[in-house]
């Protein structure tokens, strides 16, 4: 049976050794995910986890230069490409991006001039495409923009409530495009998940460090998240059942 790749969302190079350890097949990094949903990370924070992979195609890195939407100026759309040249040069598998229209469609202008700079590495487009109301009617043009794999909630706060729309997703792309679910997933979504025909898992597995340093004035909110390595092997557990 075809295999269900397991993605887990981290921060840094603990992370994604304790995502590795406990059985995920890849890693999304970035950083301030809790935050803001997640931003570009910085160039030696790439290099930190690639030394923990020791594979390139276990790294897919995102590309986001600030918080909000996802309709962006000439300016973002160099900014991003510069930094997608940066992380392929450094050796990363895959780089993560999602560009809109003003009008809901996908930005072909941007992702055609991030294909390139992405060079020889996978294109993935994320939950950008959770904000558009039909996300199934953009699967053709994802297609033809050189995106291999999206991640989605199928338009849900949570994936496993947008089950529909992931299905259609699936149906779509007819294995053109993988298909990746991810969004508020707890282990115990998985097998309703991979009954929609999803490629992949992807989850963050985090729980707070506990850390009680103070923080300060300057500090933002005290205490972080980090990745829970006994998260990550239930949720492998759960896709070998299904495999």
């Amino acid at each position: 049976m075809t295999r269900i790749a397991l993605e887990i969302a981290v921060d840094g190079p603990t992370g994604a050794r304790a995502a590795f350890a406990g059985g995920a097949d890849r890693v999304e990094l970035c950083q301030a995910l809790a935050a803001t949903g997640g931003l570009t990370p910085s160039g030696a924070t790439v290099d930190a986890v690639l030394a923990v992979a020791d594979d390139p195609e276990r790294i897919a890195v995102l590309v986001r230069p600030r918080v909000g939407g996802f309709v962006y100026s000439a300016e973002e759309v160099d900014l991003v490409a510069a930094d997608i040249a940066d992380l392929v040069r450094r050796g990363a598998g895959a780089v993560v991006v999602g560009a809109l229209t003003a009008d809901g469609a996908v930005d072909r202008g941007a992702l055609e001039r991030w294909r390139s700079a992405a060079g020889a590495a996978d294109l993935v487009f994320h939950r950008a495409i959770d904000t558009v109301p039909e996300p199934a009617a953009l699967v053709d043009h994802l297609v033809s923009s050189g995106v291999r794999r999206v991640l989605t909630s199928g338009g849900a706060a949570r994936s496993i409530d947008g089950r529909d729309t992931l299905r259609a997703l699936v149906a779509e792309a007819d294995g053109r495009l993988e298909i990746m679910a991810g969004g508020g997933v707890g282990v115990e979504d998985i097998p309703r998940l991979v009954a929609c025909g999803v490629d992949a898992i992807h989850l963050s597995a985090r729980r707070p460090s506990g850390d009680t340093a103070p923080s300060g004035p300057g500090g933002g909110d005290p205490g972080f998240d980090v990745t829970d390595g006994g998260i990550v092997r239930h949720a492998a557990a759960a896709l070998r059942v299904r495999l």
